[in-house]
């Protein structure tokens, strides 16, 4: 029984909703690759996001403890507006996204909406995606580790433990970076160190 109540404990651990809004560790900034998305999830509900020729797009900036996360926190700060949220979509798909995550996750930055989309923006400018990736013509299947490598050679001073590669249904989904407050690179925490480990992912080309 001991053992369940400490199996309880950890699992209550990784994923925290209301708390306080400006207390984590880092960000984890999630890119993720738009025609896996679209091919999943996007092509079916008719998203906006796919009828551009997105590749990389930014999911979300998340506070992120070195354990869990906090999520939908209270906060003061107002919500954006429409038109705030709008002007995020170009570098993530649509308004409805934007709006999401800064629910989500931007309402535990501690920061008013403004600054978290600014800072967001940033962030995601801040990245340099493997252009390589853009040119494919083809799907192809390859190892994750491969994407990975691509992102640490676009990236100076980026190292292996500071990115993840994610899969989904055998696709590659999104290239996870751990960042500080200011926006450097650093150790992401063992919970998010999660590398895709397939060897055959499948990689749709940008539309």
């Amino acid at each position: 029984m001991r053992w369940l109540v400490v199996l309880l404990l950890s699992a209550g651990l990784a994923h925290a909703e209301g708390e306080r809004a400006g207390a984590f560790d880092y960000y984890v900034l999630s890119l993720s690759w738009s025609p896996t998305w679209c091919a999943l999830e996007g092509d079916a509900r008719g998203s906006e996001q796919c009828e551009a020729d997105h590749g990389w797009i930014l999911h979300g900036l998340w506070p992120q403890y070195y354990r869990g996360y906090p999520s939908y926190c209270p906060t003061s700060a107002r919500p954006p507006s429409r038109a705030r949220t709008r002007d995020m979509a170009d570098i993530m798909g649509s308004g409805g996204l934007a709006w999401h995550q800064w629910k989500k996750h931007g309402s535990c930055s501690g920061l008013s909406a403004e600054d978290y989309f600014a800072l967001s923006r940033e962030a995601y400018g801040r990245v340099t995606r493997p252009e390589l990736l853009r040119r494919l013509e083809e799907p192809v299947t390859l190892p994750a580790t491969l994407i990975e490598d691509a992102f640490l050679e676009a990236n100076p001073g980026l190292e292996p433990d500071m990115i993840t590669i994610t899969c989904r249904e055998g696709r590659i989904q999104e290239a996870r970076l751990c960042l500080s407050a200011t926006l450097e690179p650093v150790p992401c925490g063992r919970d998010v160190v999660r590398d895709c480990t397939l060897g055959n992912a499948l990689l749709d080309p940008v539309r």
